[in-house]
């Protein structure tokens, strides 16, 4: 009997893999996107700040940078079409001191290269202003930087892939597929059942599986998969009401891990702080309330009217980094085999905000195979 064939297959459904699915069934490509757990979105996805970032940090004419900035775009235009919630909340990058101004116009020059030209320098007075419960001496305002329901957009991203006659198979583990000239033959398990089908391209957008995905894909050469580094992000909640009515950020830590423990919105108006950075040897999603005092300690800062019995444990997530601790920064890799395999590897923040346009470029590369 003839297997089933696909024009594309992606490997997980965290908005990386629905936006490229989404990308390619829009396209005219049969596709199939396939995910393990139940549901779509339950790993790196549904566990960040929900940030739609401006690209002012990355490094100039790196995959982050290009990609956020072109994907920022692109989301808040997609939002707006398809009702998405969110709002262009603005963010503050607060020095603490003058001798931080340094480091402020540092970020603003990198944010230019970067294609960024609506940052604005705020003075202590317009900073009291704006925000009374803040303490610094000066900052930097990203207007374009805004929140999202992640979740929602998701949604959004599936019922497109599906109304074009996509796919989605969830409780489905990807096992192997072996490149056969023209085509891919996979395994995969569904709902505990072994089942088998071909297909023409293989994404792996697996996440923090997308290292071991990729071994256990046979294209006819050798792929060079990068280490993996689970960098561990904890998020306390702060109860009661918000203090701020934008994202307020430190300047960015030292050695580039984290961008720093900072205050983020919910479109309910709740606010978060974190992540926090913590490289750990396994996948665990708790947050430990030894860390509050930690959390404290950085917020007060920036927010010295914290009331601590308010910061309440709310979550977790972690990164797939591919840089160790205390190592350069790395950025997004999207490695495309001749075969038809195109695999990417740590895809993490900028992620959310890079998605559609990751995906656009994925669909560039098939169309250019």
């Amino acid at each position: 009997m003839q297997q089933v064939h696909f024009d594309s297959c992606i490997i997980g459904a965290g908005v990386i893999g629905l936006a490229i699915a989404r990308q390619l069934a829009r396209a005219g490509r049969s596709t199939i996107i396939l995910e393990q757990a139940g549901c779509i979105g339950s790993g790196i996805s549904s566990r960040n700040s929900e940030v739609i970032h401006g690209g002012l940090y990355y490094a100039p004419n790196s995959l982050k940078a290009q990609l956020c900035v072109h994907g920022k775009h692109q989301l808040y235009q997609y939002c707006e079409q398809h009702r998405v919630p969110h709002r262009r909340i603005g963010k503050l990058i607060v020095a603490r001191s003058s001798a931080q101004g340094e480091a402020l116009q540092s970020i603003a020059d990198n944010a230019l290269e970067n294609g960024v030209s609506d940052l604005e320098h705020i003075p202590a007075a317009r900073l009291k202003a704006m925000e009374p419960e803040v303490a610094g001496c000066m900052a930097l305002l990203s207007p374009s930087t805004g929140i999202i329901d992640g979740h929602a957009l998701m949604q959004s991203l599936c019922m497109e892939l599906e109304q074009h006659g996509g796919l989605l198979s969830l409780h489905t583990r990807f096992q192997h597929a072996r490149f056969s000239g023209d085509h891919f033959d996979v395994t995969v398990s569904s709902v505990g059942e072994p089942y088998h089908f071909r297909c023409t391209h293989l994404i792996n957008a697996a996440g923090l599986q997308a290292q071991s995905v990729a071994a256990r894909i046979e294209a006819g050469q050798t792929p060079l998969i990068p280490p993996l580094h689970y960098c561990k992000g904890s998020y306390f909640a702060l109860h009661g009401p918000a203090p701020f009515s934008r994202l307020i950020y430190p300047l960015p830590e030292p050695n580039t891990t984290g961008l720093g423990i900072h205050a983020t919105l919910d479109l309910a108006g709740q606010v978060r702080f974190g992540p926090d950075t913590d490289y750990v040897t396994q996948v665990d999603y708790q947050v430990e309330p030894s860390r509050k005092a930690r959390f404290i300690a950085a917020i007060k800062h920036y927010y010295p009217g914290l009331m601590e019995a308010r910061l309440v444990p709310a979550y977790a997530g972690i990164r797939p980094k591919l840089q160790g601790p205390s190592a350069a920064p790395c950025d997004f890799r999207i490695d495309v085999n001749p075969s038809g395999v195109i695999n990417l590897f740590g895809i993490e923040s900028p992620g959310l905000t890079a998605a559609l346009a990751i995906a656009e470029r994925v669909g560039e590369s098939l169309a250019g195979a």
